[in-house]
């Protein structure tokens, strides 16, 4: 018996100090890989403190005496708080929008059984191949017959269409994984399908719709290419629209340009703060289930 305590013994021992030498590679490469995201965000931050001749000669330097003129110019200047205006004004719209038609489809598409349902499933899969540049020319000359360019509708119109599909296959999923008692006891209590629908299944769908928006948010808020093509009037341009304009205007003012980004970014930060918790859950729960 005391030789084969002994065994077990070194083998507890071995695994132990295996699971920690594993264990101690996986928080290395991670905290490795979130330097890599960190720090270039840490950077810009640090830099927008700076007057453009001390980015230039000392870019990575820390900003011991920090100077906020760049932020003064960046709502003086070029106007962002304008911008910032267009850009959250067009994203909470688009979000808005996906999540309202994203989930009455996938609410459809999720509980019900119809004639044709693989096929609408086949093509919202296949519009998930189409780049978006192949749509641009069909999409502008529709905005230019209905007036739309150089408004906010020009844009949330454009980004609504691109994102809905995204959103009704990942919150379809999700839905379909709600047991069916559930809507058999709606039912018994008198609720119609719309009653179901905002009592029922969008209390229990938030983790998927917090998820939904916030992809939909970035992918809207960071829209660079649409913006430069269906609004590029001053009044109604959003703020990555912006940063453009001062790498052409003000190239030389990198102080300003890292400003202009460090404001750009906090919004989504923001949003991702309020709803991350459900982002993690929204994502694997209909993966596992479904």
């Amino acid at each position: 018996m005391e030789p084969t305590i002994v065994v077990e013994h070194k083998t507890q021992r071995v695994r132990k100090s295996r699971f920690s030498l594993g264990t101690t590679l996986m928080y290395v490469i991670l905290t490795a890989w979130s330097l890599t995201t960190i720090y270039p965000l840490f950077w810009i931050v640090n830099n927008s403190f700076k007057v453009s001749r001390d980015v230039m000669n000392n870019s990575f330097g820390i900003a011991w005496d920090p100077v906020l003129i760049n932020y003064q110019n960046a709502f003086d200047r070029i106007n962002i708080g304008r911008s910032y205006i267009n850009s959250l004004v067009m994203s909470f719209s688009t979000v808005f929008m996906v999540l309202l038609l994203g989930g009455l489809a996938a609410y459809v598409l999720s509980r019900f059984n119809f004639r044709g349902k693989k096929t609408i499933f086949s093509i919202l899969y296949a519009t998930l191949l189409i780049p978006a540049f192949a749509t641009v020319v069909p999409v502008y000359e529709l905005l230019i017959k209905t007036s739309l360019v150089n408004t906010y509708w020009g844009l949330i119109f454009p980004q609504t269409a691109g994102n809905l599909t995204f959103a009704t296959l990942v919150i379809a999923g999700y839905m379909a994984t709600i047991p069916k008692e559930l809507e058999e006891a709606a039912f018994m209590d008198g609720c119609n399908r719309w009653q179901m629908f905002v009592k029922i299944f969008v209390p229990i769908s938030q983790p998927v719709f917090a998820s939904a928006s916030i992809f939909v948010f970035m992918w809207a808020y960071n829209d660079l290419f649409s913006a430069l093509i269906f609004v590029n009037k001053e009044n109604v341009r959003p703020i990555v629209a912006l940063l453009n304009e001062i790498s052409s205007q003000y190239g030389t003012d990198f102080g300003l340009m890292a400003t202009a980004v460090s404001l750009t970014v906090i919004p989504v930060l923001i949003v991702y703060l309020f709803i991350s918790k459900y982002i993690q859950k929204g994502l694997t729960e209909g993966a596992v289930k479904g």
